[in-house]
């Protein structure tokens, strides 16, 4: 019969041949010799099973899809045949995991010193390097993360060389008393590779068993599964799947009832934040793995319950007894601060590196002026720094101006403060839940009621709306505040990554500052954003993002330049939400670079990682745009994929318009809008720079044809007939005569420092410099005069408050607004609720005209039979309106109307009724479409997908 003392391995083996010769070795080469050992094999391909059978015997060979579970059941079973005369100990190892030769006797000694410890662990250091520590002991978090309370990467220094009580040892090592193990149950069968070590532990203290850490006994261990160095039928792709329903599995089977609804909770919203994260680095796998770890947890509530059930009848301890192995409520806090320093930390050294590269070359190619650009504030020199900040910024003119600039700006947009409209802007909604429901439903309850889809834009200001609390005024506000702002950045951006393709210097500070202020004020100067066009306003000030975005083509790494077409994709996308026509003229300048590009280098057309990218990107704004798109054409509106935002008729450009960069008489002076073109037409004379000006005036020709081409299609719609939207290829002729005229001027400042500066061009370049000068601090000076006026608020229009309140209590209470005479002729709207608004207002524009209503309309003014009045309220109109100036035949013809009772107006000259029929509830109801959904969904998932591969490549290489 054996000692007290007796010892089996069991040991696990798949596909482990690798690292079996050792491992065999070394429980060869114990100090205190097992007294058995118990193999299994799980189905290895490799020769594992042989050579363990070489080297212990017979071996128990099963399929591979045995869970470690059930392997170590049935070699509990087999050691369980032997009766009383079985071993006392049992000794968990891998198949790579390599013990000390005095790693068993270690684990024996700490047993004897201290009876009452059932498990023991050994400490694991890394395998190959044996010094790194993996784990000394382990417990979890509240949100399920495995706690090792070590560092990465730390070493094995002795610094955690004591015996103490843990929550779980590693079952690489574990040694278990075989009674306990037995009396246990064994390892959970739904745990199949991962998390066992924890879900015994956790159960061993809950029944009052007691588990040690013995850092004196040491095993190496290769992590082969964790760290996907071999995969297994359990595991296959999907490791950290395996490892993640662990986790949740053990924390909801183990954890006490009353935290039980707290923790469902809590695991579900951080599994969705988990989920986030991993797509933000672009890690989509894992992202899928974290949801269907939840999911597979989740959907088996009565396994769960019935885990719980069998832990609650062994349960001896109390909770508190447990929770004081368990890891501390703040660490997985404290893990979320350290990791947005490590962030914060790697965005600034990467920023910090980048400028010191650009300094490098900088240096090498002008020592000189790199020595001189060192004594000014940079904004990449400065990063980092915290002293003498404000003394190098009052003593740098470019910052000066430049805040100067920014501070008139603000004060130029007074006007967009509070809820604003007028011109082209409607007003706009009561809150961010009237875009959602606009953008999300398939019918509308406006006009007579239609399917016509919300624009694109809706979208984006939705969300933007959400983000500002729900305050629709906040986001159109915030829009037309940040407008030249943001336009100024992206602008900045732009040419400062332009005049660096041109020479490794880049353009001076001053003259990117001139460029990226003219651009800035484009929008505004042109008139677009006095006459509240939110559509080019949002498009002009995004062009130079995407501009900066489509630069990333011209990469020589493959890789950057497909992340470059999702962000193009993206960015395009955005900017043909606003302004639909930008996808077209995206289309027409790609085809343009594509013809040239196959003239003159046709191998490189040949590679598709040359021509795809700028193909994904235009592909992809059909799908991201799709809920618009496909309705739009199916409803008879497509007119809307070439109309800008906003009410009727819209903006459009004659060729003088594009050159001026002015809207006809809306904008600031036009004289000073003819200095731009004059400095991009002289920009063509630096040698220096010729090539890409070329390139600038290609493009604007381009637009210039396309914009002609535009302006011949008049589109036909219901209420009126316009032509198509011409306002976008103003704001893209304006930008690349600005990056002309600026890269002319860094030709000119490259010719002056090679050859020096002649008296002749030295009174020339004073001369365009201050005709440059001109342009924008005369388009400053007139916006912030206030030379924009359409942009107020508007007045109700004449209809008395209390129909408007009426209006609001249902669609059903719709209002009919008859303006005009006889003479020259009526028009009609249908008002319902609190009027149109932002969105609203291009729905009913396309929505095509109700021949019926109109006919009942023609027919009440006219010569009304009496049956107009029961079809008014099956429209569901509560209430005829002739604003002021009211026509007197047209009021007498209603007055003479039965069924319609005269309604008391605010105005004299305004007259009203209302229909004294019962109103139809379900007057504007319509159909619901599956279609519609199924497009949401696609959008959602494509932005979704878009924007993770937007992100920027990442290794991520698992670590301990």
């Amino acid at each position: 019969m054996p000692g007290p003392r007796s010892v089996a391995v069991l040991l696990v083996s798949h596909d482990g041949a690798r690292w079996l010769p050792a491992v065999v070795d070394g429980i060869r080469s114990q100090t205190v010799p097992v007294d058995r050992v118990v193999a299994i094999d799980t189905g290895s391909k490799d020769e594992s099973a042989e050579l363990v059978e070489q080297a212990f015997g017979a071996v128990r060979r099963v399929g591979g899809g045995t869970s470690y579970p059930e392997a170590v059941r049935l070699g509990l079973e087999a050691l369980g045949a032997a009766g009383e005369d079985g071993p006392e100990w049992v000794w968990l190892l891998h198949d790579d995991s390599n013990p000390d030769p005095t790693c068993l006797e270690a684990l024996l000694a700490a047993a004897d010193e201290d009876p009452g410890a059932d498990v023991l662990g050994p400490k694991l250091r890394e395998w190959p390097s044996l010094r790194r520590l993996l784990e000394l002991g382990v417990t979890i978090s509240g949100t399920g993360r495995r706690e090792t309370g070590l560092e990465r990467g730390e070493y094995d220094q002795g610094q955690h060389d004591e015996v103490r009580t843990v929550l779980a040892v590693n079952t690489a090592g574990m040694l278990v008393r075989r009674s306990v193990l037995e009396a246990l149950g064994g390892f959970d069968p739904h745990l199949p590779m991962f998390g066992n070590d924890l879900d015994l532990g956790w159960r061993a203290a809950q029944a009052g068993h007691r588990t040690l850490i013995v850092p004196q006994a040491v095993v190496f261990h290769a992590e082969a599964a964790h760290r996907g160095i071999r995969r297994t039928p359990l595991t296959g792709r999907h490791t950290h799947y395996q490892e993640r329903r662990a986790a949740l599995w053990t924390l909801l089977a183990n954890a006490p009832g009353r935290t039980l609804p707290f923790q469902v909770v809590r695991l579900a919203l951080g599994t969705v934040l988990r989920v986030l994260g991993f797509l933000l680095v672009r890690s989509v796998g894992q992202a899928l793995d974290e949801l269907a770890a939840l999911v597979s947890v989740y959907s088996h509530p009565g396994e769960l319950r019935a885990a719980r059930r069998s832990r609650g009848a062994g349960r001896v301890a109390e909770h508190e007894e447990v929770r004081r192995l368990l890891a501390p409520w703040w660490l997985p806090y404290r893990h979320g601060l350290d990791f947005l320093g490590d962030l914060l930390s790697a965005a600034t050294d990467q920023a910090a590196d980048v400028a010191e590269r650009r300094r490098a070359a900088q240096a090498e190619a002008d020592p000189s002026s790199f020595a001189a650009r060192r004594v000014a504030v940079d904004d990449e020199d400065a990063l980092g720094e915290d002293t003498g900040l404000v003394a190098r910024f009052f003593t740098n003119p470019v910052a000066l101006l430049l805040t100067v600039f920014l501070l008139v700006a603000l004060v130029a947009v007074r006007e967009a403060f509070g809820h604003v409209s007028g011109g082209g802007l409607s007003p706009a909604p009561d809150s961010a839940g009237d875009w959602w429901d606009l953008h999300l439903a398939t019918w509308h309850p406006l006009g007579v009621g239609t399917a016509v889809p919300a624009p694109a834009y809706v979208l984006p200001l939705a969300l933007l709306a959400t983000l500002l609390l729900g305050s629709a005024g906040a986001a159109v506000s915030a829009v037309l505040v940040l407008a030249v702002p943001v336009g100024l950045w992206g602008a900045w951006r732009l040419l400062r990554v332009v005049g660096r393709l041109v020479s490794p210097q880049g353009a001076p500070r001053w003259l990117i500052l001139w460029g990226a202020a003219t651009y800035a004020l484009v929008p505004a100067v042109s008139g677009a954003w006095g006459d509240g066009r939110l559509g080019l306003v949002v498009a002009g000030a995004l062009l130079p993002w995407l501009v900066h975005a489509a630069l990333g083509f011209a990469d020589p790494d493959a890789d950057r330049r497909w992340r470059a077409a999702w962000r193009v994709g993206l960015l395009l996308a955005l900017v043909s939400a606003f302004a639909p026509v930008a996808w077209l003229l995206a289309v027409a300048v790609s085809l343009v670079v594509v013809a040239t590009a196959t003239l003159v280098v046709r191998s490189a057309v040949r590679d598709r990682s040359v021509w795809g990218p700028p193909a994904t990107a235009i592909g992809v704004v059909p799908v991201l745009l799709a809920p618009w798109w496909i309705p739009a054409i199916l409803e008879r509106a497509a007119e809307g994929l070439v109309l800008d935002a906003g009410r009727l008729p819209g903006l459009t450009a004659t060729g003088l318009d594009l050159l001026t960069g002015r809207f006809h008489d809306l904008g600031a002076p036009a004289w000073v809008g003819l200095v731009l073109p004059v400095l991009a037409a002289l920009a063509l004379v630096p040698r220096a720079t010729r090539i890409p000006v070329l390139v600038c005036w290609v493009v604007a020709l381009v637009t210039a044809v396309f914009t002609v081409v535009l302006s011949a299609v008049t589109l036909d719609l219901a209420a009126v007939s316009v032509p198509a939207a011409t306002g976008l290829p103003l704001m893209v002729v304006q930008g690349v005569l600005v990056v002309a005229a600026t890269l002319g001027g860094q030709g000119l400042v490259m010719a002056a420092r090679r050859d020096g500066w002649p008296g002749l061009l030295r009174g020339t370049a004073a001369v365009l410099a201050a005709a440059a000068a001109l342009v924008p601090l005369v388009g400053l000076g007139w916006f912030a005069a206030g030379g924009h006026d359409e942009l107020t608020t508007e007045a109700e229009g004449g209809i008395p408050a209390y129909m408007v309140q009426s209006s609001e209590t249902g669609p059903e209470h719709g209002i009919l607004v008859i303006r005009g005479d006889v003479a020259t002729g009526l028009d009609y709207v249908v008002r319902r609720g609190d009027g149109v608004t932002i969105g609203e207002d291009e729905v009913l524009a396309l929505t095509p005209e109700d021949e019926d209503l109109t006919r009942v309309v023609r027919t009440l003014v006219s010569r009304p039979t009496g049956g107009e009045v029961a079809e008014l309220a099956g429209f569901g109109i509560e209430y005829v309106v002739l604003p002021s100036p009211a026509d007197p035949e047209v009021a007498g013809t209603l007055d003479a109307t039965a069924g319609l009772v005269q309604a008391s107006a605010e105005n004299r000259s305004t007259r009203a009724w209302q229909v004294e029929q019962a109103l139809d509830p379900d007057a504007v109801d319509g159909p619901r479409s599956w279609l519609r959904v199924v497009l949401l969904v696609v959008q959602g998932v494509a932005i979704v997908v878009v924007l993770v591969l937007c992100a920027p490549t990442t290794d991520r290489r698992r670590q301990s």
